[in-house]
């Protein structure tokens, strides 16, 4: 009884605005009775009027840990989150709300404001990224980082203007760079263009030039070259191509991941399991950090369907 009168004069000085006097008789109100969750509530909404935010936030942490039931208790927490610019653990904890509730309209609504403020806050970041570049002349850099602003906020004038005042600057150095380079390297770069384009057979041929004329095949940009070939003759399932080109590059880089599981790709697909097996194995028997996250996963996939269909191949099934 004490606990709840402490609650109903907290409310009235609510009500009248005097949140810090809310405060003092919600936390009268916790001290008698800490297992009723609208004491926290209330009180968190008091010290959010009082933009308390990590106060108001430790409130909203309080309501769920007495009753992870309580919506209302996701929702504060957010409202503090959010007010406090911690957009991403708002939005994870209002995740944790929609399971309770996955109606619930207020979380809802509160997770499509804050992406859409995420969202504004990345675009704003990829600007000022792009008008460091722009001045330090990372024209390339400044070019990728207006994209990835345009795919957040399509036509946004800032970006535009951006983007309008480097590319022709950009077009003019690379120009000035393609013809500085010997003809091999260009044709390694017209491959690169047609590949991009989806062009695969023109780019084996632009490759090819490349390859044909570097007398060193075990060069950086001959074994770049041939790289780049077997991924065009995998997409156009020339798995004896990818399998020529991706050992041409192993001959001179052994450990290079990237021929080996493109190998490895191939020689499954032309039914020659075993050594598709044997290179996946060697992938696995790397370093995880050498290899990568998802060339592991995708290894451990491989491996547990090859060895199956190794074992059905020697039971004769």
């Amino acid at each position: 009884m004490a606990a709840q009168a402490a609650k109903k004069e907290g409310n009235k000085h609510f009500k009248e605005g005097n949140h810090k006097e809310a405060i003092i008789k919600y936390t009268e109100a916790i001290e008698l009775d800490s297992t009723d969750v609208t004491f926290f509530s209330n009180r968190s909404a008091a010290y959010a009027a009082l933009e308390m935010w990590d106060e108001a936030a430790e409130d909203g942490r309080s309501c769920i840990k007495v009753n992870k039931h309580f919506i209302k208790g996701y929702f504060r927490l957010a409202v503090a989150l959010r007010s406090a610019g911690k957009y991403k653990e708002a939005i994870d904890n209002i995740k944790m709300g929609l399971a309770e509730d996955p109606g619930n309209a207020d979380l809802k609504k509160q997770a499509s404001e804050m992406e859409e403020m995420i969202r504004k806050d990345r675009v704003l970041v990829l600007i000022s990224k792009a008008k460091e570049q722009m001045q330090s002349g990372e024209l390339k850099e400044c070019l990728a980082a207006c994209d990835r602003a345009l795919a957040l906020d399509a036509g946004n004038k800032e970006v535009v203007k951006i983007k309008s005042s480097v590319e022709p600057k950009f077009q003019a150095a690379e120009k000035r760079r393609l013809v500085s380079l010997p003809k091999p390297a260009r044709d390694k770069e017209t491959g690169d263009k047609c590949y991009r384009g989806a062009n695969f057979e023109g780019a084996i041929e632009a490759y090819t030039r490349c390859i044909d004329a570097t007398p060193d095949k075990g060069s950086e940009l001959c074994l770049k070259a041939y790289s780049n070939r077997s991924a065009c003759y995998k997409q156009l399932s020339n798995f004896d191509g990818t399998i020529a080109d991706c050992t041409a590059v192993l001959d001179s880089d052994p450990s290079n991941v990237k021929a080996l599981v493109r190998r490895a790709q191939a020689f499954e697909a032309v039914e020659r399991y075993k050594s598709a097996l044997q290179d996946i194995k060697f992938v696995l028997s790397m370093p995880q950090a050498m290899v990568g996250q998802a060339n592991w996963s995708l290894c451990n996939m491989m491996k547990e369907r090859l060895n199956r269909v190794v074992q059905k191949l020697k039971a004769g099934l």
